[in-house]
This record gives structure tokens, sequence and C-alpha cells, in this order.
């Protein structure tokens, strides 16, 4: 099993930037594809943008593709969601989650693909 931490949500006015990370300590974060989910406010969570172990296959939501990236630093068991041109839409609870196989390199977009979960952080992106 992996524990994830999210870190780095906040408040952030429309337009503005936010980076938000995930670190994992545990079994061997390394070799596990990472993805980042959300829910909004009485909305179900939905996948926003994933990391394969090596960080050479990414997949994002449509909602995402073009303005939020996602890069991984496997020195650090860190993985990041960078977050630009903030919309009030994107305003959600921010998880993220290791699949549940290794050194795969499909991205899954599946929330059941995933094994172990963070807590969340909140990201709200005002008007």
């Amino acid at each position: 099993q992996v524990q994830l931490v999210e870190s780095g949500g906040g408040l952030v006015q429309a337009g503005g930037s936010l980076r938000v990370s995930c670190a994992a300590s545990g079994r061997t974060f390394s070799g596990y594809t990472v993805g980042w989910f959300r829910q909004a406010p009485g909305k179900e969570r939905e996948f926003v943008a994933g990391i394969n172990w090596r960080g050479g296959n990414t997949a994002y939501a449509d909602s995402v593709e073009g303005r939020f990236t996602i890069s991984r630093d496997n020195a650090k068991n860190t993985v990041y969601l960078q977050m630009n041109s903030l919309k009030p839409e994107d305003t959600a609870v921010y998880y993220c989650a290791a699949d549940w196989k290794v050194w795969s390199t499909v991205v899954s977009t599946r929330q059941i693909s995933y094994r172990d979960w963070g807590q969340g952080t909140q990201v709200t992106v005002s008007s």
C-alpha cells in the first residue's frame, strides 16, 4: 500500500495558476501510474490527468487539455499538477491516486484502476 498526501490547494482568481502536489510513501511509488481526479460539490468525481511510471505517457481530460500539466519526480516520490488559466468550473477537491499495476505504460482514466487514494486538497477559483 502507498500513502498519498496532496498539498498546494487554495483560493485563486480566474485566470490564475496553482500547482498541487502529491507526495507518496510506502510501496515503490516510482513504478506506478498516478492519476489526478477532482470532485466538485454535487458532482461525481472525475478524471483530470494521469502519468505513467516513467513519465512518458500522459492523459488529460478534454476540459483541462492545454491548461493543466502533470509531471513527476520519482526521486522525490512526488507527482505535480500545474494548473494554468484556471476557471471557476475548476473549483473542486483534487485527489491523487496510485494505480494497481506496476511498470504499466497505460494511463487509465477509470477510478477503478486506482487502488490508493489521498485525502484531497481544495482548489477554489473565484470569478
